[in-house]
């Protein structure tokens, strides 16, 4: 019987973080200006209790979000164009009460910040405005492309449980126009 309860309680576990897990999701706009298709991006339902709790633990957490450029090919797989890889950390001082928030385009530090407020702390993990992350020197005029977002957090292997258990992913197509 009560090996009968365990696994039921894990079973109503394991449906409750897939409920979880399919109400995230990332929208994706893509915008070509200039020279460059600028990302735009945002991860919704994210902000749950337990990142919330793994973050006032004082652990340094990190969203991951692996933004590639494409085209479709017909009959074969997908070309990639270019990749980028955007993350967003935060570490929460007790002490002082403050968040240190840090934010890289493929390793290279673009912003770090020091913030009081939950909600600046939400935004900054979930929310990315008009990154110019690729050059569109070498795309060709009139074709179609899609972005792909990917989304998971770091690190992985903790006692936390983590809003979702693998990669979220999101995509939007646009005609580049010359």
């Amino acid at each position: 019987m009560r090996h009968v309860c365990a696994a039921l309680a894990l079973g109503a576990f394991v449906l409750v973080g897939a409920a979880q897990a399919s109400a995230q999701t990332i929208q994706v706009t893509p915008l070509t200006r200039e020279d460059h298709v600028l990302v735009t991006f945002r991860l919704t339902d994210a902000f749950t209790e337990e990142v919330r709790a793994a973050i006032h633990s004082g652990l340094p957490i990190t969203f991951v979000y692996d933004v590639q450029l494409k085209r479709g090919v017909s009959l074969w797989l997908d070309r990639t164009i270019d990749s980028a890889t955007v993350t967003a950390t935060v570490r929460y001082d007790p002490l002082t009460r403050r968040y240190l928030l840090t934010r890289r385009e493929d390793g290279r530090i673009d912003r770090t910040q020091t913030v009081e407020r939950e909600e600046a702390v939400h935004q900054w993990l979930t929310e990315f405005e008009r990154l110019p992350l690729f050059s569109a020197g070498s795309l060709e005029a009139n074709a179609e492309y899609y972005l792909r977002v990917r989304a998971h957090t770091t690190p992985r292997n903790t006692s936390f449980v983590w809003p979702w258990g693998s990669d979220i992913a999101g995509l939007a197509k646009f005609t580049f126009l010359k």
